[in-house]
């Protein structure tokens, strides 16, 4: 469901909203080995994902390399996404720019070819102060129609979305939930206390899934989802069906290949690991460039030994 009703949302009563619950796959996009996307494997990525149960989808993310796309591409991938989904899960859209007026438009797009909310990473580069990121998530929820997922995610940003930020913006009508990716769970159980009654809080690290559900999370915005989706579903259906035991042993036993889908820079690893099951050639597009092959091995070790690939 997406959110409170007309009647909540005029009177401003605090209230949840929760855009998906579980596990909402942040897409990679496949290309081919010169960097163009492949869309013929994108399409059968995004039936995958729909089949193996996941409960959204993420398009252009940091994971779909949005950083190196046209604004062309940007929004084509968006539109084929949400065409592709055909109502199946909710698409969310990433449409954060550090320019206002870019995250602005993108956000209006996306709300204009259908997609169901949009996830808006903090300003990078040029940063803001928290009265700076309060005016530009303002901005952006006030052009809006559709839900919006705040982005947290300092180690790329430089920029740290803070607790206190988050519960003035939970206010709005249109600011729904905040992907935490900052790493820090003291800071997350913080945005927990102050504004868990009025954000959805989703989970931006693999490897805190389980911590993050703990703390009233609705689930996850996954990377490792690529790879294992029904896994990665399992392990929030686990949690929220009370096995927290099983939750956290599935946590576990996943671990290793969260690193080693992490063992260089994102979306490095996955885009190799879905060349590897017929996804795409792993192509990415500079600055980023091919997995190392200890590393990629290594990935590979880690997916046969989960029965991913044989």
């Amino acid at each position: 469901h997406f959110g409170a009703s007309a009647r909540h949302r005029e009177r401003r009563i605090p209230m949840k909203q929760e855009i998906f619950r579980g596990i909402a796959t942040a897409l990679a996009t496949p290309m081919e080995l010169d960097g163009a996307i492949d869309y013929e494997a994108y399409g059968r990525l995004i039936d995958w994902q729909i089949d193996a149960g996941v409960a959204g989808l993420v398009a252009c993310g940091t994971t779909g390399e949005s950083a190196t796309m046209t604004e062309a591409e940007h929004k084509e991938v968006i539109r084929f996404t949400v065409e592709r989904a055909a109502g199946r899960v909710p698409v969310i859209a990433g449409t954060g720019s550090n320019c206002t007026a870019k995250a602005v438009a993108m956000t209006q797009y996306a709300c204009s070819v259908g997609a169901d909310a949009c996830l808006l990473v903090t300003p990078y580069y040029n940063k803001a102060t928290q009265a700076g990121l309060i005016a530009h998530y303002t901005a952006i929820a006030d052009a809006s129609d559709k839900p919006l997922i705040l982005y947290n995610v300092p180690s790329r940003t430089g920029c740290n979305l803070l607790p206190a930020t988050c519960a003035a913006l939970a206010d709005h009508p249109r600011i729904a939930a905040v992907k935490e990716a900052s790493g820090n769970i003291g800071q997350i159980v913080e945005v927990a206390a102050l504004a868990g009654d009025r954000l959805a809080i989703y989970s931006g690290n693999d490897d805190h899934i389980v911590p993050v559900l703990s703390m009233g999370g609705s689930g996850c915005i996954s990377v490792l989802s690529n790879v294992v989706p029904r896994e990665a579903q399992a392990l929030c259906r686990r949690f929220f069906a009370g096995d927290v035991a099983g939750a956290a042993a599935l946590q576990c036993k996943l671990l290793p290949l969260v690193n080693a889908l992490f063992s260089e820079v994102n979306p490095i690893p996955v885009n190799a690991a879905l060349a590897a099951m017929g996804f795409g050639k792993g192509g990415v597009r500079l600055p980023l460039t091919p997995m190392e092959e200890s590393r990629r091995a290594a990935l590979l070790a880690e997916m046969k030994r989960l029965g991913v690939l044989a």
